[in-house]
């Protein structure tokens, strides 16, 4: 079994859009692919993503089928904030979430992990989400916006996987300002990074590379 953990440069950028694309993508490779959110916060009721990534992960694993939102979760808060401020009562425990993990993990070839907000979010006091990816071994896929400033936020998050020696890949959801992409930051990119991509034009070759290194 593998554990892919998606992050992203911050909050709404499309980790949950990216990911349910890898497990459609991934499930069409005839692998059995596993979900986990491992914390959600901003539940009211039912954790929404948690319930969009489950609903799309049993239309292609038969052994989450029995399985409720809350079944891929570990924590879920109800203030929309970091997992470690929302966490009031501070519940959370890292072996908690570790526990969760490998418990979905006996179900499936590939686990795709979503973390929460963006690299640096705290789940506790001194353990952030990248501590999380760190500490599962997981390859790591770094999802960043189109919008207009991303090359900064873009930067930074490479310099903090960096930092922890990662191993991680990158790509672009070109949604926001997707039309003035092209030239306020595709330039930068391209004599930088020339082998950068999108979510909407690199997944299908994102997964045949990724597949390649355990084959």
């Amino acid at each position: 079994m593998q554990t892919l953990f998606v992050t992203a440069t911050g909050t709404d950028v499309g980790k949950t859009y990216t990911t349910l694309q890898l497990i459609q993508a991934f499930s069409r490779r005839k692998l059995r692919i596993g979900i986990c959110k491992p914390i959600e916060t901003g539940v009211v009721d039912t954790p929404v993503d948690a319930t969009v990534l489950l609903k799309t992960c049993q239309s292609v694993n038969p052994a989450f089928e029995s399985l409720t939102p809350t079944d891929i979760t570990a924590y879920t808060f109800s203030l929309p904030a970091a997992p470690f401020c929302a966490d009031t009562q501070q519940i959370i425990r890292i072996g908690t979430i570790l526990e969760k993990i490998d418990e979905l993990a006996q179900s499936c070839d590939l686990l795709i992990v979503e973390g929460a907000g963006g690299l640096m979010v705290p789940i506790t006091r001194d353990f952030m989400m990248i501590d999380l990816a760190k500490k599962l071994n997981a390859k790591i896929l770094l999802v960043t916006p189109s919008r207009l400033g991303c090359i900064n936020e873009t930067l930074l998050s490479i310099e903090a996987l960096k930092s922890r020696e990662i191993d991680f890949d990158w790509c672009v959801n070109l949604f926001e300002d997707k039309d003035d992409f092209p030239k306020v930051t595709q330039p930068f990119y391209d004599a930088v990074y020339p082998g950068w991509w999108s979510v909407q034009e690199g997944l299908e070759r994102y997964t045949d590379r990724y597949l390649s290194l355990f084959s």
